[in-house]
């Protein structure tokens, strides 16, 4: 345990000193003139790199310059562009749907990309042997069928109006098997190697279909820690950091740094276990979200920064997005003692809160909630964990009572945000359970236009806003520092980062 902390440290020191060192050598001046880049992430990705087997968003964060899918979310948040497919159209009411694929796609390996590799992707993440599905989106799927040489038509059990949106899966290679430790995709950038705790490279696709990237190679270093990313900025060892916080971003020279603001694109909230005792309790909840003053959290931790949410949607959903359950529960700490009482917390509660270490945001933000909630008597033992552990002991085997981390959505789709918290969902973390709300969602695949389907989506954020599901909080202002010359950052409604984008000047 204690190697697994100070390993990423060590990592940032040494290259500190080397820079330091060696006086008249300048590390990033040398990744500038060969088109290098060097970014520090705050955690190692999934032990397994199969696309279709990713959990954390960290490393879908990553990795989405190494794959790509049939469709690709527009930078605006307005729809979908063609990306392996060169068009996808509708007929039948919905029903049916024929993909033309784009043609000389080829995979990091050589191989052409094929209709019967993307069949196979279909196969497998919708379960057609019998499996459970990997992507439930594409169980509607009833068959596939072959159309010309570099075509096909998928038929539908029932229309759904979020299908498309459900193409950007990653499309790989059907007879490769070694996806888990050395992936292959089509992106513009290709997997070179991994360093567990310590890198990730990837190297520019020079057959590249598209617009080819600038950079010719980017190496992301692991670092689980936040001072270690600060000092890798400052040292010359990374070029670009994203997720810091204020206090981080003013500790930046300015002449050595820009800062582009966006969103994380993920709904922080103080994730609740419904299943555990006192949370249980519906009073319990509910007087953890009236006891909470959020905006004075984002004011003493983000400096004011960020967009406050009331259940488990963020703005980037657009039609989805209810902004006015922001006010469900407003900040009366009167209204909370009187539900702990109420629940046989007169004198008060105490509730362990397991936070990643490495995300400093989500620790600064358990710190403050940690002082927030005194006044009502209500005591939050934070508990910092590594990221594996988390993954393990909170997102796996539920073993916790709260939580303080960021949830977002592989695609843009109201499905991917809500569907986690349906009764026996195997992603449903918090162990919610409420009959309605998977009446709901039943509701909701089964509609056959989008209004009704939105309403039905709607309905079930209203839901876990009113059961306080969770303490919701905010969509996350994403600060981003980039070396001075770093040009082309973009920012999608989605939680990832775009380094083909990226150039130097």
């Amino acid at each position: 345990m204690v190697k697994k902390i100070i390993a990423p440290l060590l990592a940032v020191l040494l290259l500190v000193g080397t820079a330091a060192c060696g006086k008249k050598s300048d590390p990033a001046a040398e990744r500038k003139a060969n088109a290098e880049l060097t970014v520090g992430i705050a955690q190692d990705l999934d032990e397994s790199l199969d696309p279709h087997l990713t959990v954390s968003a960290g490393t879908r964060e990553v990795m989405f310059n190494v794959f790509e899918g049939l469709l690709k979310a527009k930078a605006s948040g307005d729809g979908f562009s063609p990306a392996l497919a060169e068009s996808v159209e509708t007929e039948n009411g919905g029903r049916t749907v024929r993909i033309r694929l784009r043609e000389g796609v080829r995979f990091h390996n050589g191989e052409s990309v094929t209709v019967e590799d993307v069949v196979w992707c279909f196969d497998r993440n919708r379960g057609a042997g019998g499996e459970k599905p990997l992507l439930p989106a594409l169980s509607v799927i009833e068959a596939i069928e072959r159309d010309g040489e570099n075509g096909l038509v998928l038929t539908l059990s029932d229309p759904n109006p979020e299908f498309l949106s459900s193409l950007t899966f990653a499309i790989i290679p059907k007879d490769y098997d070694n996806q888990n430790a050395a992936p292959v995709g089509t992106g513009p950038y290709r997997f070179v190697s991994r360093k567990a705790l310590d890198s990730i490279v990837l190297e520019r696709n020079e057959d590249y279909w598209g617009e080819k990237p600038f950079m010719k190679k980017v190496t992301f270093r692991i670092i689980e820690n936040a001072q270690g990313l600060l000092l890798g900025l400052q040292s010359g060892a990374l070029d670009l950091v994203s997720h810091l916080t204020v206090t981080q971003v003013k500790s930046l020279k300015k002449k050595d740094f820009d800062v582009a603001e966006g969103k994380m694109n993920l709904v922080q909230a103080l994730y609740l276990n419904n299943a555990a005792k006192p949370l249980d309790d519906l009073r319990v909840r509910q007087a953890l979200c009236f006891g909470l003053d959020r905006q004075k959290l984002l004011d003493v931790a983000f400096d004011g920064r960020g967009t406050l949410l009331g259940s488990s949607m963020y703005p980037a959903f657009t039609k989805y997005f209810d902004e006015s359950l922001t006010n469900t529960y407003p900040f009366d700490p009167a209204r909370a003692k009187e539900l702990l009482k109420e629940a046989g917390y007169e004198n008060g509660l105490t509730i362990e809160v397991k936070v990643p270490s490495n995300y400093k945001p989500h620790v600064d933000t358990a710190e403050v909630m940690k002082e927030l909630y005194e006044p009502i008597g209500v005591t939050l033992e934070i508990r910092p964990v590594e990221w594996g552990v988390w993954v393990d002991e909170v997102y796996t085997k539920r073993d916790f009572e709260a939580t303080v981390v960021g949830v977002d959505a592989s695609s843009l789709t109201a499905r991917a945000m809500l569907e986690r918290f349906v009764s026996d969902y195997a992603k449903n973390f918090i162990n919610y359970s409420n009959a309605d709300y998977d009446a709901l969602f039943a509701e909701a695949l089964s509609a056959s236009d989008d209004a009704t389907q939105t309403e039905a989506y709607l309905k079930m954020e209203k839901n876990l806003a009113d059961n306080a599901a969770s303490v919701y909080v905010q969509d996350l202002a994403d600060m981003v520092a980039l070396r001075k010359g770093l040009t082309g950052l973009t920012f999608y409604p989605v939680y990832v980062l775009d380094v083909s984008t990226l150039s130097w000047e």
